[in-house]
């Protein structure tokens, strides 16, 4: 059985050197174990990526983001994820407000 690390390290490298579609990267993670406490964190994670992904020293992509303002962001989808998005009308679209709070934040500023 391959440990947490070794686990990582392969999804770090299908990432990396992959020339495939992102759905295969998602697709490999499925096989990989959960962390327990997952549920319980979910929501900071990917909290703290999206910060890192719209860092004021990121200039094209805050550009992006703020430009969205003053409307609402949905993470619509097909695939039935009420989680992050929204499926079908129904879904709590915790990625969408996530967004919408850093982009209220960087406009703020």
């Amino acid at each position: 059985m391959q440990s947490l690390l070794e686990h990582r390290l392969l999804f770090c490298l299908c990432i990396d050197l992959s020339q495939e579609k992102p759905g295969d990267a998602k697709l490999f993670g499925r096989k990989l174990p959960i962390r327990s406490d997952w549920d319980e964190v979910k929501l900071s994670i990917m909290e703290e990526l999206l910060r890192k992904k719209f860092h004021p020293s990121k200039p094209g992509f805050v550009e992006k983001l703020v430009r969205t303002s003053p409307r609402e962001i949905i993470e619509g989808n097909t695939w039935g994820d009420t989680f992050w998005g929204v499926c079908n009308g129904k879904g709590e679209n915790h990625l969408g407000k996530l967004l919408m709070k850093i982009r209220r934040e960087l406009i703020e500023r």
